[in-house]
C-alpha cells in the first residue's frame, strides 16, 4: 500500500472509531457527530482506494461522485450506491442548527458506513468487495 493510501485508511479507521465510540457513549452521545463521522469514514476510504489507483479526484464530499470514479477500478462496487448515497448527506445535513440525528439515524448510518466501508485497516475488503488488489 502506498504512504498516502496509508494515511487516508489512518483517518478513516480514525473516523469509525469516533463514530462507534460517540454512538456508544453512555453520558450525552452526540448523534450528529456518529454521522459526519460515518460519512467521513467512506469518504476517506473511497480516496483511498482511488489514491493506490492513482485516479485523481477533487475535493469533494460526494460518495456518489467519487464511487463513480472508483467504478473504473472495480464496476461491482456499484452495489455499495444506496448506501454510500444515504450518506453523502451527512457530510453537511447535521452539522447546523435546525436538524438533529436521533438514536436510530445514528445506527443506520454506522451500520450503512460498515457496509461501504472496511472496518479495519489490516482488512483490505470494502464491505464484501475487495478494495485493495
Amino acid at each position: 500500500m502506498k504512504p498516502l493510501t496509508s494515511e487516508w485508511v489512518e483517518k478513516a479507521e480514525g473516523d469509525f472509531a469516533t463514530a462507534e465510540r460517540e454512538l456508544n457513549a453512555e453520558n450525552r452521545p452526540n448523534y450528529d457527530a456518529v454521522c459526519f463521522h460515518a460519512q467521513q469514514c467512506a469518504e476517506k476510504y473511497l480516496k483511498a482506494r482511488l489514491q493506490e489507483a492513482d485516479i485523481p479526484f477533487r475535493k469533494t464530499h460526494d460518495l456518489s461522485d467519487l464511487l463513480n470514479s472508483a467504478l473504473a477500478v472495480d464496476s461491482s462496487w456499484e452495489s455499495l450506491r444506496a448506501d454510500l448515497n444515504s450518506l453523502s448527506a451527512f457530510a453537511v445535513e447535521y452539522r447546523y442548527p435546525g436538524e438533529s440525528a436521533d438514536m436510530d439515524e445514528a445506527r443506520e448510518a454506522l451500520e450503512r458506513c460498515r457496509k461501504g466501508a472496511p472496518t479495519d485497516a489490516n482488512v483490505a475488503e470494502f464491505g464484501t468487495i475487495r478494495f485493495f488488489p
